[in-house]
């Protein structure tokens, strides 16, 4: 008992009281807490001669968004799944859902997917989900179709659609579309090889008309009334929020910071491949020359997805070639952040940094078949980050 009283008065006295001074901790409640340390953010080494590929890929927009029809082809049924814009990652499995229910209307036992591009791939594999026998018939597999060279971020409603011409039940689709997709985006995180993940995004002005970027190459053309639905979905991921100065090594006088999905291509195209073949998928190399030819299919449920192939496949007018470009970095994976600055977006993919520009907005490439790299728009975009890292604090520098 004399040792638990003599205890507790040495906790009640003066040297315990010392002892928390000598801490800090007396009289916590009141004293600020420390500034917190600027994040380290290794700064993205932006040079032309770290350029190691130059990619361009032709996005199928269409004015009144992707389509989704059937259409009958003697004793073949034909459901389109095509004419997705900037969107084909990140609505495909939004959009093959409703594809695959329209599909297996027909209830059969076997079913054709033309195209083996990220729409393509997607609708096979929900299409085996049904219970369904499904062979891929497609000139190129996934590492050759204009799918593999998308950026990889999560932009649902990038030039998906003009507001003066989509049906007007269409926003109530692309939302159901968005949040499928993105639902069923969750089952890849976390797998080996990182296909999906969230990464944070920071938006830089240094405040001024040159801090926005100059459009290279003369005006712009009128831009059009492309649709804008995020709103609908706006629940889904964090908003941009002001970050204080100082609080990153950004030598910007703007900084904005919210998070984003984004797509490791290379790792998600195998791994929808691994599970499209995992499950039983055949593929078959073939080309179409003509509608009348997938009548000749021993399947007659034919899921269509070729992607800006369908202009000449289907003779659709209505898809309109943009042509976007991305010079590649050699892949750095201290980089875990996105920047989105003067308008040049770069993405720190696992097989490369990607850094892509948006000058000219959505109306860039709009209309350009053009699919031969740019060796200038490539140096030139790199050169832009070059003069963000170049002032860089000199201890992040490295």
């Amino acid at each position: 008992m004399r040792a638990i009283l003599d205890r507790r008065r040495l906790l009640g006295g003066s040297a315990v009281l010392g002892s928390l001074n000598a801490l800090g901790l007396a009289g916590c409640a009141t004293a600020p807490p420390p500034a917190p340390a600027p994040p380290r953010l290794a700064p993205v080494r932006a040079r032309p001669d770290r350029i190691f590929d130059i990619t361009v890929c032709t996005r199928p927009f269409r004015a009144a968004g992707p389509r989704l029809d059937t259409e009958q082809l003697g004793d073949t049924l034909v459901v389109h799944n095509y004419g997705h814009g900037g969107s084909g990652w990140s609505l495909s499995w939004g959009s093959s859902t409703i594809a695959v229910r329209k599909a297996m209307t027909a209830t059969p036992r076997a079913v054709a997917v033309l195209g083996c591009g990220v729409l393509g791939l997607t609708s096979a594999i929900l299409a085996q989900r049904t219970g369904a026998s499904v062979t891929i018939y497609a000139r190129d597999l996934i590492w050759d179709a204009r799918s593999f060279r998308a950026t990889g971020s999560w932009t649902p409603d990038s030039r998906i659609a003009l507001a003066s011409a989509a049906a007007p039940g269409f926003p109530a689709l692309w939302e159901e579309m968005a949040r499928t997709s993105f639902k069923t985006y969750r089952e890849f995180l976390g797998l080996p090889g990182t296909p999906v993940e969230w990464i944070d995004r920071y938006f830089l002005s240094d405040g001024s008309a040159a801090g926005a970027g100059a459009q290279r190459g003369g005006a712009a053309p009128a831009p059009l009334d492309f649709a804008s639905y995020e709103d609908r979905i706006a629940d889904l991921t964090p908003r941009f929020e002001p970050v204080a100065p100082g609080a990153t090594p950004f030598p910007t006088s703007i900084v904005r910071r919210s998070a984003t999905m984004m797509f490791n291509i290379a790792d998600l195209s195998h791994t929808l491949m691994s599970d499209f073949l995992a499950a039983g998928g055949r593929i078959t190399r073939m080309e179409f020359h003509a509608p009348a030819d997938l009548t000749l299919l021993k399947e007659k449920v034919v899921i269509n997805c070729p992607g800006y192939g369908a202009r000449a496949l289907w003779g659709d007018e209505s898809i309109t070639p943009v042509r976007g470009q991305i010079a590649w970095l050699i892949p750095q994976p201290e980089v875990n952040y996105s920047v989105i600055y003067r308008n040049i977006n770069m993405l720190p993919r696992r097989d490369g940094i990607v850094v892509q520009s948006l000058e000219g907005g959505d109306m860039r490439g709009y209309g350009e078949t053009n699919e031969t790299p740019d060796r200038a728009e490539a140096e030139h975009a790199v050169a832009v980050l070059a003069d963000l890292y170049s002032r860089f604090p000199s201890q992040s520098r490295g």
